[in-house]
C-alpha cells in the first residue's frame, strides 16, 4: 500500500478533475519549442523583434493569482522565466473555465506546461512572457519541496538533506539549479579530454564489462553468472588488459571512458561503481606520459575555468605544469622519516606497528609499503605531485625500472591528498608477466582477496608481441571533484549508491485494535489515509475525532461514534 500525504491526495483529485473536463494531463503530441529561458534573458533587449511569437515549455515553479490576471514562473533546462497570464487571453470565448478552474485551482507547483506568446518588460523592469496560449503537458501528483529565498536570492529553507538529495536527484536538480552546473562541468571535462585524444589521432573504443577474469587492478570484484554459457563472470575492475590486447592488434593509441566496479568500501572518495579514463599509446614510456598528463590537465582546467588555478576547499591548486616528481621511497623518507627501500617484510611490519597502522597476515611487501605511504604521505601531497618508481611487488603489470633494481616504471598523480591518475611503462615481456601473475596467486592463497588472477588469454596476446607502450588511468569522478570544488564523490555522481530506503511499516487491524480502537472504526481511519501508528499519533485530537465521526457516517459503518476521550487515549 502506498502512503499518501494530504497534498498528494489532493493532487490526484486535481488530476481526476482535469480528465473530467476533457483535458488529458499527459498528452502525447509534441509541443513545439523555439526558444529557451536563457536565450530570452540574454538576447531580448538587443533583438526585441525576434521574440514576438515564441513557444516555450517548463515546470511551473511559482504563481501569484491576482483575480483575472496572474504572474507565474516556469523553469526549463536553462533557467526561469516569468510569465503573465490574463483570463481573457487564454479564454477568448465566454467560457472562462480554463482560467478560473484549471489554471487557478487544478494546476500546481511542479506541473509541466507549454506556453505561447510574446516577450515584454514589466513596469518593474522584469523580462516576461505575455501568454496567449497555455497547455498542460504533465501533471505532478507529488509536491516539490519549497525552497525559500530572501530578496537577494539567498536560500534560507532549502532542500539540503544529503540523504534525500542523492536518493532523489531528480528533485535536487529541479529545486537546486546550481547542482546542474556540477554535472555540466563534468560533461565538459570529458568532452575536452576526448577532443585532446582525438586531435592526437588516438581511437576511442569499448571493451567488455562482463569478464571471465578480473584483472588490471588490485581490487575485489563483483560476481555474477551467465546462465546460457553456464559460467561465472565478473564486473570489470579495470579495462587495462583488453586495451593492451588492442595495442597488440596494431592500434597505436586507444582510449576508453567507462564504468568500473569494485566490491569495496564506500566513503567520501569511493563509490562501488566509478568512471575511469584509460589510454594506451604505443612506443611511449612513463616519462612521456607525465608530460602528456600535464598538458592534458592544464588544457582541461583552462578551458573550464579560464585559468589553471582552482580553488579547492580553503586551498588554491595550480594545475600548470611541470609537476613535482618524487619517488615512492623518497616520499616516505621525507614525510614519514623512515627509509623502507631496503626493508624486508618483517621490517615493514615493524614500521607499521610503530606507526599504529593496521595490517594483516595476507599483506606482502607491496601492500605494506602502500599502507605506510597512505597513512604518512598522501595527506601532504596538495599541489599536483607525481609519485614515481614503485616497488615491483606493488605493480604486477608495470615494466621493471630500466636502472633501479626492484622497482617498476610507474607514477601516480596526487592532488589535494588523493590519487587521481595512475600510469606505467607497460610490461610487455610475457615471461616476466607470467611470473608476476604467479606471485599474485601466492598472495591470493594467503588470503589477499584483491590479488590479481591469472589471465591466460592476455598472456597469449603478449606472446604474440606488444610494442613498448605507456598506459594511463584517470579517475573522472575525483578529477570532477577537484574542478568543481566538491568534497564528496556523491556530489559529482548523478545517482550514487545508497543503502535501501527504510520501508514504512503499515499497521495491521490488530495493531490499531491493540490501542483500543474498535474494529468497526478501522475502515474510517484508513479512509483518512492513516495507515501507521506513527501517523495516528501525529493527529490533532479534535480534528481526528470530528473526521472519524464524519467518515463513519459517510461510509455507513455499523458502529457508534467514539467519544473524544476515547480518541485521546488512542493517540496518547
Amino acid at each position: 500500500m502506498q502512503l499518501l500525504s494530504e497534498q498528494e491526495l489532493e493532487r490526484r483529485k486535481d488530476r481526476e478533475e482535469l480528465m473530467k473536463l476533457g483535458i488529458d494531463p499527459y498528452p502525447a503530441e509534441t509541443f513545439p519549442i523555439n526558444v529557451t529561458a536563457e536565450d530570452i534573458h540574454k538576447n531580448y533587449e538587443n533583438r526585441k523583434n525576434d521574440y514576438k511569437s515564441i513557444s516555450i515549455a517548463g515546470r511551473l515553479m511559482s504563481r501569484r493569482i491576482m483575480g483575472s490576471a496572474s504572474f507565474a514562473e516556469i523553469q526549463d533546462a536553462t533557467g526561469r522565466l516569468q510569465i503573465y497570464v490574463r483570463r481573457d487571453d487564454i479564454c477568448p470565448d465566454e467560457d472562462k473555465t480554463f482560467y478560473n478552474t484549471v489554471f487557478k485551482k487544478l494546476l500546481g507547483i511542479g506541473d509541466f506546461i507549454g506556453v505561447k506568446g510574446y516577450i515584454f518588460t514589466t513596469q518593474t523592469g522584469e523580462i516576461s512572457l505575455h501568454v496567449t496560449e497555455l497547455k498542460i503537458l504533465s501533471k505532478s501528483v507529488k509536491p516539490l519541496p519549497i525552497v525559500k529565498r530572501d530578496e537577494h536570492g539567498n536560500v534560507y529553507d532549502g532542500f539540503t538533506d544529503p540523504e534525500l538529495r542523492y536518493r532523489q536527484r531528480y528533485v535536487d536538480l529541479t529545486v537546486n539549479p546550481e547542482v546542474k552546473e556540477v554535472f555540466l562541468t563534468r560533461s565538459k571535462i570529458i568532452t575536452n579530454m576526448r577532443r585532446y585524444f582525438d586531435d592526437h589521432g588516438w581511437l576511442e573504443v569499448e571493451t567488455p564489462i562482463l569478464q571471465q577474469v578480473h584483472g588490471g587492478a588490485a581490487a575485489r570484484p563483483f560476481h555474477t553468472y551467465h546462465n546460457t554459457l553456464d559460467m561465472p563472470l565478473y564486473l570489470r575492475i579495470a579495462n587495462e588488459l583488453y586495451l593492451k590486447r588492442l595495442i597488440v592488434g596494431g592500434f597505436d593509441g586507444v582510449y576508453e571512458f567507462g564504468k568500473m566496479f569494485r566490491n569495496e568500501g564506500m566513503d567520501r572518495t569511493h563509490n562501488p561503481e566509478f568512471t575511469s579514463l584509460e589510454i594506451y599509446v604505443a612506443y611511449k614510456d612513463y616519462v612521456w606520459m607525465m608530460e602528456m598528463v600535464e598538458e592534458l590537465i592544464e588544457k582541461v582546467t583552462s578551458s573550464i575555468h579560464g585559468t589553471t588555478v582552482v580553488k579547492v576547499g580553503d586551498k588554491e591548486i595550480d594545475f600548470a605544469g611541470p609537476y613535482r616528481r618524487l619517488t615512492m621511497f623518497d616520499s616516505i623518507k621525507e614525510y614519514a622519516g623512515v627509509d623502507v627501500s631496503e626493508m624486508d617484510e618483517a621490517g615493514l611490519r615493524k614500521v607499521c606497528a610503530e606507526f599504529g597502522i593496521e595490517v594483516d597476515h595476507s599483506m606482502g611487501k607491496g601492500k605494506l609499503i602502500d599502507e605506510i605511504f597512505g597513512a604518512k604521505v598522501e595527506g601532504f601531497l596538495i599541489q599536483p605531485t607525481y609519485i614515481t618508481d614503485y616497488p615491483v611487488e606493488m605493480t604486477p603489470l608495470a615494466k621493471k625500472h630500466r636502472s633501479k633494481e626492484g622497482l617498476v616504471e610507474r607514477f601516480e598523480l596526487f592532488v589535494n591528498g588523493k590519487e587521481i591518475a595512475n600510469a606505467y611503462s607497460e610490461l610487455n615481456d610475457p615471461i616476466d608477466q607470467r611470473q608476476r601473475f604467479e606471485e599474485q596467486l601466492k598472495l591470493a592463497e594467503r588470503g589477499d582477496d584483491e590479488a590479481m588472477a591469472m589471465d591466460e588469454d592476455f598472456l597469449r596476446a603478449l606472446e604474440y608481441g606488444m610494442p613498448p607502450t605507456s598506459g594511463l588511468g584517470i579517475g573522472i569522478d575525483r578529477l570532477t571533484m577537484l574542478l568543481t570544488n566538491k568534497s564528496t564523490i556523491q556530489e559529482v555522481l548523478f545517482f550514487p549508491q545508497m543503502r535501501p530506503e527504510k520501508k514504512v511499516s503499515i499497521a495491521s487491524d490488530e495493531d490499531f485494535m491493540s490501542l483500543g480502537i474498535p474494529s468497526g472504526l478501522i475502515p474510517a481511519i484508513r479512509d483518512l489515509n492513516i495507515h501507521t501508528i506513527e501517523q495516528l499519533k501525529e493527529q490533532d485530537v479534535n480534528k481526528l475525532f470530528n473526521d472519524i465521526c464524519g467518515r463513519r457516517k459517510k461510509l455507513k459503518l455499523e458502529v457508534g461514534n467514539p467519544t473524544k476521550e476515547e480518541v485521546e487515549k488512542w493517540i496518547a
